[in-house]
C-alpha cells in the first residue's frame, strides 16, 4: 500500500551550501523556523511568513566558526544561542552578546578554563573537540544546555563532570543543574511543548547512547534515564508519548513520556521490504530521524540504508499498534530522512541542500 504526500511549500535555503550546514526546521506551538548556519552567521527564516510572501529573515553574527559547536534560535528570533567548545553564548541580531556562560573545555585532555575563543582559534586539535548542545524551551524563557563543568570559570567542587543545566534565557543565570553521568562525544536535545520538560540524547561513541528526560519544577532539575542504548527522535503533539530508535536502528520504540516506560516497538527487519534495487542481502534499518503527524501517526524513513540504491523511502506508521500503514509516495524523488515540521507536517532537504520541502498526507488539507 502507498500513501500519497502533498507538497505544502518549498523554501530556498538562505545560505550557500558549499560554506554552510544543511538547513533544518525548528517548530513550536505557533511558529515554524527554517534555520541555517554558516561560518560567520546564522539565518532564521519564518516559514509561514515566507510562504505568504512576507519578508521573514533574521541574521545573527556567529561568535565562532560552525565546526566549533552547534546553535539554536529562540521562538521569537530575538536571540541565537551557540553551544561552543568553552562557553554557551546568547547573541542578538545586532551582534550584541546578551549573556555568556563559560564552562569546562570540551576538548579531551584540555584542562584550561578558556576566557575566549581566540585562545584556541588556531589550535589544530580543538576543532575536533567533543560537544554538548542547547535548546530553547517552547515559551522562549528557558535554555536547556548540556555542557562540561566547571561553570562560570570557577573550578571549585565540580571535578570533570558533564552537566545538564537550565538557564534563564534573559540573562543566562543557572537555575538548576544535574550531573548526567555521561562521557559525551556529542548530544542533541528533543523539545517538548511543555517548557518545563526536555529530552537529551547523548552519544558516547562506542561506549553507549543514554537518553535522558528532564523536568524543571521551578526549583529543581531532575533527569530520568529512558534507555542506555537509545536515541530520542520526537515527542507526540499531546506530549504523552516519546519516539526513539535503538542505537542499532533495529526498532522504532514508543515510550510513555510520564515515566519513560516502553509501550510498543516496530522492527524494521521483517516489516519493511528490501529496497527494490537491493539484492536482498543488506539489512533494512530505521533512520535517526522521524516525525509525529498526530498522536496516532508517525512518518519514519529508511533513507540511510536506502542511500546506496539512490531513492530514499519513507513510511507511514500507525502509532496505536506500531504497525506499518504503507510507503509514502512523493510527486518527485526526495532525499534524506523525514523530519518533523509541526502542525501535522514533515520536511525533507533536497540532495543539493538548496531547498527544504514541507509535506502533508494528500488526503489532508
Amino acid at each position: 500500500m502507498t500513501v500519497a504526500a502533498r507538497l505544502v511549500t518549498t523554501v530556498a535555503a538562505p545560505l550557500d551550501p558549499a560554506s554552510s550546514e544543511a538547513p533544518w526546521v525548528l517548530h513550536g506551538p505557533d511558529r515554524r523556523l527554517l534555520v541555517q548556519r554558516g561560518d560567520t552567521e546564522v539565518v532564521a527564516l519564518d516559514v509561514d511568513a515566507f510562504s505568504a510572501g512576507r519578508a521573514s529573515e533574521v541574521r545573527f553574527p556567529a561568535p565562532w566558526p560552525r565546526r566549533f559547536g552547534s546553535v539554536t534560535v529562540s521562538p521569537e528570533r530575538d536571540a541565537a544561542v551557540f553551544a561552543g567548545v568553552h562557553a554557551v553564548r546568547s547573541v542578538e541580531a545586532t551582534g550584541t552578546t546578551r549573556w555568556e556562560v563559560r564552562h569546562g573545555c570540551w576538548y579531551g585532555g584540555c584542562t584550561l578554563l578558556h576566557s575566549s575563543f581566540d585562545e584556541y582559534a588556531r589550535d589544530e586539535d580543538h576543532p575536533y573537540a567533543d560537544s554538548g548542545s542547547v535548546a530553547v524551551s517552547a515559551d522562549g524563557r528557558l535554555v536547556w544546555a548540556h555542557l562540561r563543568a566547571p561553570l562560570g570559570g570557577d573550578p571549585a567542587g565540580e571535578d570533570d563532570q558533564e552537566l545538564w543545566a537550565v538557564l534563564d534565557a534573559t540573562d543566562g543565570r543557572v537555575l538548576g543543574r544535574v550531573n548526567t553521568m555521561t562521557v559525551a562525544s556529542g548530544s542533541e536535545h528533543t523539545p517538548h511543548l511543555d517548557p518545563t520538560q526536555m529530552g537529551l540524547s547523548v552519544g558516547e561513541g562506542e561506549e553507549g547512547s543514554p537518553a535522558l528526560w528532564g523536568r524543571w519544577d521551578g526549583q529543581r532539575l531532575s533527569a530520568t534515564v529512558i534507555g542506555i542504548e537509545l536515541v530520542l527522535l520526537a515527542v507526540s503533539p499531546s506530549g504523552r508519548h516519546l519516539l526513539a530508535v535503538d542505537v542499532g536502528q533495529w526498532s522504532l520504540c514508543l515510550h510513555r513520556a510520564e515515566d519513560g516506560s516502553l509501550l510498543r516497538e516496530l522492527d524494521a527487519e521483517g516489516t519493511v521490504p528490501s529496497h527494490p534495487r537491493s539484492t536482498g542481502e543488506d539489512r533494512v534499518y530505521w533512520d535517526h530521524d522521524a516525525a509525529f503527524l498526530d498522536d496516532d501517526t508517525i512518518v519514519a524513513g529508511t533513507s540511510e540504508c536506502d542511500a546506496r540504491y539512490g531513492t530514499a523511502r519513507h513510511w507511514l506508521v500507525d502509532a496505536r499498534g506500531m504497525t506499518l500503514r504503507g510507503e509514502i509516495s512523493y510527486p518527485f524523488p526526495v532525499s534524506g530522512p523525514a523530519r518533523s515540521a509541526g502542525d501535522g507536517a514533515w520536511y525533507t532537504v533536497s540532495k543539493d541542500r538548496r531547498s527544504v520541502h514541507l509535506w502533508k498526507p494528500a488526503d489532508e488539507n
